[in-house]
């Protein structure tokens, strides 16, 4: 699979304040199934690639340079929005039902996903515990389709000699402009909301939240892409030469 689009980010410091500064930037996609894809977003000047090569998932970010990312490799979140079919299959193969709601105007059923133990024991390290992943899924009752994603997590960060902080990190995402693409239902635009709140010891005053809103479409997209091979996901030599995983600070540059 192949897709390009648009996207438009904004951040706030506050969850009830309006919209920041927007900043426009735009995203490539290569995929082949099962587990390899790549993805390039730049946004505001700054680059961000992550990719899979169904073994090993990465990321390069202009803070941390080339890294692993933590767990098994999983799924790219762009393409359980609504772009890939097969994906979206996939990951909510193993969910529970959870009943019906009314949501974005349509009648869903609701699928929930919760992490394993040991999913979560794999994606933490010395100083960063992920507690808890929730999925929910939000299927139309009339076509099936993923018109609603809601991903939360928590995350405990500990570092010696300093009091526990906790992250939690909440998604919302409305998937909509469904249209066929080689005969597949396809969501070509969507709009997310990201809010990550920090509590604790360190924060006397209260919790720290911020906000981020992403609104995206995709331009175009084609399945079946001649040429595409397995070298086309390799991942970057320098990954675990240069850049030890246990000397990483996670976070980017807005939350230090």
């Amino acid at each position: 699979m192949y897709a390009t689009g648009k996207v438009t980010m904004a951040m706030v410091d506050d969850e009830l304040s309006a919209g920041g500064v927007s900043q426009k930037g735009c995203f490539v996609i290569w995929q082949m199934v099962p587990n390899n894809w790549l993805i390039e977003l730049v946004v505001g000047g700054h680059k961000v690639v992550a990719g899979s090569d169904g073994n090993v998932a990465w990321r390069h970010t202009p803070w941390l340079g080339a890294h692993t990312a933590k767990g098994g490799v999983r799924p790219l979140r762009r393409a359980v929005q609504g772009l890939d079919p097969v994906a979206i299959s996939s990951v909510f193969s193993a969910a529970q039902h959870m009943g019906e709601k009314h949501i974005s105007g349509v009648d869903c059923f609701m699928l929930k996903l919760s992490a394993e133990h040991t999913d979560l024991a794999e994606r933490s390290d010395s100083s960063a515990e992920m507690i808890k992943h929730v999925t929910l899924g939000y299927f139309s009752q009339r076509s099936g389709l993923l018109v609603y994603l809601e991903d939360s997590y928590l995350t405990r960060i500990q570092t010696p000699g300093s009091r526990p902080t906790y992250w939690e990190t909440s998604t919302c995402t409305k998937i909509e402009d469904y249209r066929a693409v080689e005969g597949m239902m396809i969501a070509h635009s969507g709009q997310s909301t990201v809010i990550i709140t920090r509590f604790g010891d360190d924060f006397k005053a209260g919790h720290g939240v911020t906000r981020m809103e992403e609104t995206y479409t995709i331009d175009d997209l084609a399945f079946n892409v001649p040429g595409l091979s397995l070298d086309s996901f390799i991942p970057p030599q320098e990954m675990q030469k240069d850049y030890p995983e246990e000397t990483l600070d996670w976070r980017s540059p807005l939350h230090r």
